[in-house]
């Protein structure tokens, strides 16, 4: 049986709300859409979806993070956090459809906050992987959709779009990247497209998006039993050109 998911980094939904409903709308074969950067608590998720007969599972905090689900269908709410990540920033929320896990994550920046920050980053990295092993360990079908703060490759990003000391590139935030795939995961982009500049990120200043200097930090990663049903996966990068968008866009993978 085939499903479609996707993920996008929303940057506020309550200012976006529209720019998301508008997305579902014209994409009807999408199941289940993953949200991150929220910016609000549960009780402030603007109700348009449910009034329009979709389903809502939101873990949101006070102007910052956050995450939620909107699903086509009732959704089983597996975790509301990322087991091992202890922090009570809003940054994970797991569900199940159709026997699938499917984890939605806003990975931490690493920037700010110091030598702390960073370690923040690093320890979110090492509870998703055990998080992983969990998973095969049971024998699931699982991904990891969202915003993973991290460019695992030089051709990940645009030259001179970040500085080579960000911590979206530093050895260790790609290590813990690596260390997914090591552990058994399948990026689906790069399952269909090894080679190749693909961004799903451009940033608001100097015209990044018409200069095209953006960066890949939006991932799907694949448990074995779901990369062998990759079909495709699209970065929907005329979201970007909208008016007021997300400095995300949204990315679709498709099982068959």
């Amino acid at each position: 049986m085939s499903l479609t998911f996707a993920s996008w980094n929303i940057n506020s939904i309550r200012t976006r709300a529209h720019l998301v409903k508008d997305w579902l709308d014209r994409h009807p074969e999408c199941a289940l859409l993953g949200l991150q950067e929220i910016k609000c608590e549960e009780h402030q998720f603007p109700t348009l979806f449910e009034e329009a007969g979709l389903h809502v599972a939101v873990c949101g905090q006070k102007a910052y993070n956050g995450v939620a689900f909107i699903s086509r269908y009732p959704l089983k709410i597996t975790n509301d956090h990322l087991p091992g990540f202890k922090d009570s920033s809003a940054r994970y929320i797991e569900a199940e459809i159709d026997d699938v896990i499917i984890g939605n994550l806003y990975l931490p920046n690493g920037n700010s906050g110091g030598d702390a920050g960073f370690a923040k980053k690093l320890n979110f990295f090492e509870a998703l992987h055990q998080r992983s092993l969990t998973l095969q360990k049971e024998g699931r079908a699982f991904a990891f959709i969202g915003d993973y703060n991290v460019c695992p490759d030089d051709k990940d990003y645009a030259p001179k779009a970040l500085s080579p000391s960000d911590a979206l590139l530093r050895p260790e935030s790609r290590a813990g990247f690596h260390t997914l795939l090591w552990s058994g995961l399948t990026d689906a982009l790069r399952s269909i497209h090894p080679i190749g500049q693909y961004y799903t990120f451009w940033d608001y200043q100097a015209g990044a998006y018409q200069r095209n200097s953006g960066l890949r930090i939006d991932h799907a990663l694949l448990s074995p039993k779901l990369a062998d049903r990759l079909q495709s996966f699209t970065i929907d990068k005329d979201e970007r050109g909208r008016e007021k968008p997300s400095d995300h866009v949204p990315i679709i993978v498709t099982l068959d």
